[in-house]
């Protein structure tokens, strides 16, 4: 079968270690081991689920491995497992420079091992009702599409909201849309810390479809807010993130009718679909395709893209105007 590891056992860390043993106790692996720099966290949390630790990720002999300690720090650990032939699946963002971002690819090429990024929202249940009506050609074209990812709380230390949340929505509008955008425009604020955005609001231009992105945790009005409109020539679509497993679609459009406009109303549908947990989801469909040598949905290059877009996010705030996203330095094919 499988051993499996997870290296980082902070708040995101320690979730899937949770997930860990519950695939341990399945039987849909063998065994897990957790891995923290932090030998008391460490201790801690392998006695928990009663599983080995190790405090330096060298040291792991394992299959597979979840690498979910702060983004800073992916390069170098991934490329280290990833040498030693072991299978990686990298916690978003796959790391904070494009040119990281491809070396851990190069690692994984260069050992045919399997590498996958955390881009969780591939298996959010009503997402992926939804990509699935958009492929299916229910919403008609895609002309619009708006994210609003709210929450007060201090920035990180280690990634501001560009790389922590707007990720998320530049991964999803591409997957959505089977594209990548031809400019951005973006636009950062940093009145906390010097070095971290609070806030980030891009503006992703596909063609004829506009992507709009608002990300921030400086907002209160809300709590914690979680929402993607995506509105098409046919039907428009709302997704609540927070509530999993539903997806309204609005029968409406606007018509022209002799030689006027008539805005179309048919009502809303909510539509409940099967629930699961996504970050479950996503670490078995991470093990089989390790197991069978095929590709991960959310490859390493899938996240390399998306790094190499915030990057042209960057440029555009610091140019403070729209830049055209290339093909130079990308390996987008």
């Amino acid at each position: 079968m499988t051993t499996h590891a997870v290296i980082g056992t902070g708040y995101w860390g320690s979730n899937h270690v949770r997930v860990g043993a519950e695939l341990v106790e399945a039987g849909d692996i063998d065994e897990l081991v957790v891995c923290d720099a932090d030998r008391e966290r460490a201790r801690s949390t392998a006695t928990d689920y009663g599983v080995d630790y190790v405090t330096d990720h060298t040291d792991l002999d394992v299959d597979t491995a979840v690498v979910a300690t702060p983004s800073p720090t992916h390069r170098e650990i991934a490329t280290d497992l990833l040498a030693s032939g072991i299978d990686c699946l990298v916690e978003k963002p796959l790391a904070l420079t494009a040119a990281d971002a491809w070396a851990i690819v190069d690692a994984a090429e260069e050992t045919g091992a399997t590498l996958g990024v955390g881009h969780i929202f591939r298996y959010h249940p009503a997402l992926r009702a939804l990509q699935r009506r958009v492929d299916r050609g229910e919403l008609g074209r895609l002309r619009y599409l708006s994210t609003d990812r709210y929450a007060f709380r201090a920035p990180r230390a280690t990634a501001g909201t560009l790389h922590s949340l707007a990720v998320h929505d530049i991964d999803i509008y591409g997957w959505l849309l089977g594209e990548r955008p031809d400019s951005l425009y973006c636009r950062l604020n940093r009145h906390l810390r010097p070095d971290t955005d609070e806030t980030a609001t891009v503006v992703a231009e596909y063609g004829e479809t506009t992507g709009v992105i608002n990300s921030s945790w400086q907002v209160p009005a809300f709590g914690k807010r979680r929402e993607l409109v995506v509105v098409g020539t046919e039907r428009a679509a709302y997704i609540d993130y927070l509530a999993d497993t539903e997806l309204a679609l609005f029968d409406a459009t606007v018509v022209k009718e002799g030689g006027q406009l008539r805005a179309r109303d048919e009502g809303k549908t909510t539509y409940e679909v099967d629930g699961y947990e996504p970050l479950r989801m996503e670490v078995e469909s991470f093990i089989e395709a390790a197991r069978s040598g095929e590709s991960f949905e959310a490859s390493g290059a899938v996240g390399a893209r998306a790094v190499e877009l915030l990057e042209y996010a960057e440029r555009s705030d610091e140019r403070g105007e729209t830049v055209t996203v290339g093909s130079v330095g990308s390996r987008r094919e």
